[in-house]
């Protein structure tokens, strides 16, 4: 079976009428389009535009629409690249992205300006070129391999990176993020787990998933397959509307992760990337959210709540804050607290308490 790269493809395969891709053909000329093998399989019968995997893969009329606020670069990337395939955002890490090619294109991507087939990849000088100045930085410790999805490389040139960094002193972590495993499980073979692995690097990996639904037998054996070759695993989420912006997608994704052994990581709001406000929630929805999940899950199953700033200035946690300065330190609405080492603290049923500290 042939993945899917076109929307005469979707069409062909059902899953789209020829009337849904008449609509979409213009969205798919600017923004790539592919459906792996395996996903093509999950996705048959679920041709609900509003399914929430359906939503995440196959394009949709609104994607058409681009907000005055969304950019080519949202987070950016551009802004930060001093050497190609290098972004040197935060001292102690850089990301290096070797190639802009996926397995799926996710309709919400915000490198979805950038990635797609043929997409740029690293020359062979181009790579030493970029791993050089890795070398040359000593206070990069964590190396993030993105792109692009690098676990679409071939294990022979994935353990070239490994190995290049590995001999590098200063460099204690490599983080991969990739789809991957949710996307395309059987590419996850045995051969790929140990081109990744290195006594002298940390290999980490963070997983993309946005759903449940997406944790099937054939991706939790794949994930099962990394942590027992030894790869640490976290999840990747981003916050989507009508696909999991609501208590009961969330809370059934975190366990889901967490019971095979994937710590969730940072849960995204949205970037400003062209073509995805329809997906957006706002950032107040957002905060609700993640709010009401404090009481509902454990410690284990709770994400971080990221915005990336847009125009290249990193992330910042965006959940409400729980803990804030009083007046009535004791919380007894005395106001005797003054302000001086007083705080309003919120527990997980929304009852106020005061802690002085």
């Amino acid at each position: 079976m042939k993945a899917l790269h076109s929307v005469s493809d979707l069409v062909a395969t059902g899953l789209m009428t020829p009337e849904a891709g008449d609509a979409v053909r213009t969205v798919a000329e600017r923004y790539a389009v592919a459906v792996t093998p395996y996903l093509r399989e999950t996705l048959a019968g679920r041709t609900d535009p509003a399914d929430p995997l359906y939503a995440q893969y196959v394009p949709a009329p609104a994607e058409g629409y681009t907000a005055p606020e969304e950019r080519e670069d949202p987070i950016g990337d551009v802004a930060r690249s001093p050497v190609k395939g290098i972004v040197h955002r935060y001292p102690d890490r850089v990301l290096l992205k070797p190639l802009h090619a996926c397995a799926v294109y996710c309709r919400f991507c915000f490198r979805r300006e950038m990635v797609g087939p043929g997409g740029e990849a690293l020359t062979a000088e181009e790579l030493d070129a970029a791993l050089a100045y890795i070398r040359e930085h000593e206070e990069v410790w964590e190396v993030v391999v993105t792109g692009g999805d690098p676990l679409l490389l071939s294990p022979r040139r994935l353990r070239g990176i490994v190995e290049a960094l590995s001999a590098m002193p200063h460099v204690g972590v490599l983080r991969l993020h990739s789809r991957i495993p949710a996307a395309d499980p059987d590419r996850v073979t045995p051969e790929l787990v140990e081109a990744l692995t290195s006594p002298d690097l940390a290999t980490w990996i963070a997983v993309h998933v946005n759903h449940a639904d997406e944790l099937t037998p054939p991706v939790r054996a794949a994930l099962a397959r990394l942590i027992d070759g030894g790869i640490p695993l976290v999840g990747q989420t981003v916050l989507l509307k009508g696909i999991n912006d609501s208590h009961a997608a969330l809370e059934a994704l975190f366990r889901g992760l967490v019971r095979n052994r994937v710590k969730p990581y940072y849960l995204h709001h949205p970037d400003l990337a062209a073509g995805t406000s329809h997906f957006r929630p706002t950032l107040a929805e957002g905060r609700a959210l993640v709010k009401g999940l404090r009481g509902r899950l454990s410690g284990l199953c709770q994400p971080t709540y990221v915005l990336d700033i847009p125009g290249g200035h990193g992330k910042a946690p965006a959940a409400e804050s729980w803990v804030e300065p009083s007046v009535d330190a004791d919380g007894d609405g005395s106001g005797d607290g003054g302000g001086d080492g007083g705080y309003r603290v919120t527990d997980f049923t929304g009852r106020v308490h005061g802690y002085r500290g």
